[in-house]
């Protein structure tokens, strides 16, 4: 019975959280029969979906880091015996279905889901006003999307599971649905989460996803789909409502003393000194913390281009490693960080704006190029001209260069690289690996096609009794 609990495990162990959304401390050991009666309960049911993005598999500690950040060229792993080289077998392409990572990232991601669906199959039995009733489920909705968002890149077909789960062995009848399958479902989500949400929410709920944020991932899902002029109209509905704006210091976006900014669209909550709510992880200024550090690639692109976003994004501290400046904090009294895990903000939704309506057309001096000198102008970097940018291949590879440079560090460059299709191409470069100037990693390696996707979890496929079934080329 070793892996009867795997594909959900501990599905019932809800992390419930206290009324304030921004303290996440667990509530009693209350049965989930007893528990949902009222208003207060749904509260905490909700903040526990939330509460689910901050594990350390998903935007906690070092989760997706690895799958979005490490594996690409921006950042690497410099520790190849680290945890058996479990982390460091993302940067050099050597996964495993036996890798644990895999598998915890696998499980936190359903436990996430299991907490959205939970509310949403409760939450009409409880009296509470329609209205309230309403955002709230546009909340665990945006969560649920996001959730397979981010799993159905990383995988590709996987189980899309929509209703709470209430017998665990239930959880192994799932097998995996096409892409195709949950794309409809998110997209689903996602609108039903626009009409829902408010523009905004007032302190103590600041950090709450809004119809920006739903409208914004809507619009990165649409481009993630090629599906190029839905998310110009959704990207450029979030511009025009006029709720956020770039801030005037780059370096001010990342500041942990300016979480949920003007910038922000949506931030992972944390909170340093707070039962345990802040990250906990090595500080990036420790020369032990070995896990995501700036590539030789990416120092090198910043060199090459240097305006504000290099000095604000990288520190190059004589005789130690260098680090990425967009995650520092003071240590907590509780041991722990409390910088935000940053999702969305104003900058990405303009350059997505940006490449759509490129890939819609290429049109001189027209908003395509608007939005990407803004970003570029907020930088302190010169304006590109029609001359410089003449055509539609030309302003695809300044967008991609772009949200390198303004997006470094913030888990976008893997998934950047397969949407565009460069994976192979960029990751295959000569001298991509070792001490070269242009290296992403500790040693050579070298991607294969099938690795756009990454393996199951083998303790999913045997827990499953091969209902689940492996990748192409694992």
């Amino acid at each position: 019975m070793k892996h009867t609990i795997s594909f959900f495990a501990l599905i019932f162990l809800l992390c419930a959280c206290s009324e304030e959304f921004i303290n996440l401390a667990p509530i009693s050991e209350q049965s989930a029969a007893n528990f949902y009666k009222n208003q207060t309960d749904l509260e905490q049911a909700v903040v526990a979906a939330y509460d689910a993005l901050q594990d350390g598999a998903q935007y906690g500690v070092n989760g997706f880091d690895h799958f979005m950040e490490v594996i690409a060229d921006n950042t690497f792993n410099d520790n190849t015996t680290q945890n058996g080289g479990q982390l460091a077998n993302f940067d050099n392409f050597n996964l495993t279905a036996n890798n644990t990572v895999l598998n915890s990232t696998w499980n936190s991601c359903y436990r996430g889901i299991q907490r959205c669906n939970i509310v949403l199959n409760r939450i009409d039995k409880i009296e509470i006003p329609d209205s309230t009733k309403a955002v709230r489920k546009g909340e665990v909705k945006f969560i649920r999307a996001l959730t397979c968002f981010n799993l159905v890149r990383i995988w590709g077909d996987v189980p899309l599971v929509l209703n709470e789960v209430e017998n665990p062995f239930e959880a192994f009848e799932h097998t995996r649905n096409s892409t195709d399958a949950v794309y409809a479902q998110i997209i689903r989500d996602l609108e039903e989460a626009i009409a829902d949400l408010p523009l905004r929410f007032k302190a103590p709920d600041v950090g709450r996803a809004t119809k920006g944020a739903a409208q914004a991932l809507l619009g990165k899902v649409h481009l993630t789909r090629k599906q190029h002029q839905p998310a110009a109209t959704l990207l450029e509905q979030v511009i025009a409502a006029g709720t956020y704006k770039l801030l005037p210091n780059f370096a001010d976006v990342f500041s942990s003393k300016n979480k949920n900014n003007a910038e922000s669209i949506f931030e992972v909550q944390f909170k340093s000194g707070t039962n345990g709510e802040g990250i906990s992880t090595t500080p990036p200024t420790n020369k032990s913390d070995v896990n995501n550090r700036p590539s030789n690639d990416i120092i090198k692109l910043f060199r090459e281009n240097p305006d504000v976003r290099f000095e604000a994004s990288i520190a190059l501290p004589a005789g130690a490693p260098p680090y990425s400046k967009k995650r520092l904090d003071d240590l907590g009294s509780d041991a722990t960080f409390g910088f935000n895990a940053m999702v969305l903000r104003y900058a990405d939704v303009l350059l997505m704006a940006a490449e759509a309506l490129n890939e819609i057309g290429y049109q001189p001096n027209g908003k395509a190029f608007d939005y990407l000198n803004a970003v570029r102008t907020r930088a302190k970097a010169t304006p590109y001209t029609v001359n410089q940018l003449p055509n539609q291949a030309s302003f695809r590879q300044a967008i991609d260069k772009e949200r390198r440079l303004e997006l470094a560090f913030e888990n976008h460059r893997w998934f950047d690289l397969v949407r565009t299709n460069r994976a192979l191409e960029v990751l295959n470069a000569a001298n991509l690996g070792g001490t070269s100037p242009n290296a992403a990693s500790s040693f050579p390696f070298t991607m294969k096609a099938h690795q756009v996707l990454f393996p199951l979890p083998l303790t999913q496929i045997d827990a499953s009794a091969g209902k689940l079934s492996q990748n192409p080329g694992y």
